[in-house]
């Protein structure tokens, strides 16, 4: 795989665009790449591969993509964007809370996520990204906890919405991650207790809080 400054720095930059951003083949590349590392693993994922998966020569993904790593990065950022698109939809909901958990364990991107996670781990500029992202995600969930339970939590002596969003978004994970493996003892109890929690502090259906 080729490697570029975009992924191997510990700075993480955008990736470099030489096509237009709104460009239709660039969006095919792009598809045709997730298809690539959801079905054959991110090592698989190789300029010519993902030519191939496209019917495109080499060359013109190279014209949009000069490196692997700057598609690589160019993927994460577009699956980035949709988690920030579903956060906010989840966030602007009648039931935000439950809302949340629903995205917080939904299984659509599973198998990229786990991909993207096992790449990060030979790429300190896509692992400073996603964690970058990640921060940003969780204060916008902190943002919400607070503003809906923040009494709440401080009169049951419960876990502070910092901590919150982390036990929340480590079930969920938990749930994802070994459901994908085909793993799910006590996921029908986590997910009980969960919803009862949530059902304690916000009583479904109550006007949300704006």
């Amino acid at each position: 795989m080729a490697t570029s400054a975009t992924l191997t720095d510990s700075s993480p930059r955008p990736a470099r665009r030489v096509g237009g951003e709104g460009s239709v083949t660039r969006a095919a590349i792009l598809t045709a790449a997730e298809h690539v590392m959801r079905d054959e693993g991110y090592a698989a994922a190789s300029t010519r591969r993902v030519a191939a998966r496209a019917g495109l020569k080499p060359s013109l993904v190279h014209y949009y993509f000069p490196t692997t790593d700057d598609l690589l990065l160019a993927l994460f950022e577009k699956g980035a964007a949709e988690s920030d698109a579903g956060l906010e939809a989840a966030l602007a909901a009648p039931d935000p809370l439950r809302a949340l958990w629903a995205a917080l364990t939904d299984t659509s991107r599973t198998a990229l996520a786990l991909e993207f996670m096992a790449l990060a781990n030979h790429r300190p500029g896509l692992r400073a990204r996603i964690a970058e992202h990640s921060e940003r995600m969780r204060a916008r969930q902190v943002t919400l906890f607070d503003h809906a339970l923040g009494e709440r939590l401080a009169a049951e002596g419960a876990c502070p919405a910092a901590g919150l969003s982390v036990v929340l978004a480590g079930i969920g994970r938990a749930l994802i991650m070994e459901g994908a493996l085909g793993v799910t003892g006590g996921h029908a109890e986590a997910r009980a207790w969960v919803e009862a929690w949530l059902d304690k502090l916000a009583p479904a259906g109550a006007p949300r809080r704006d």
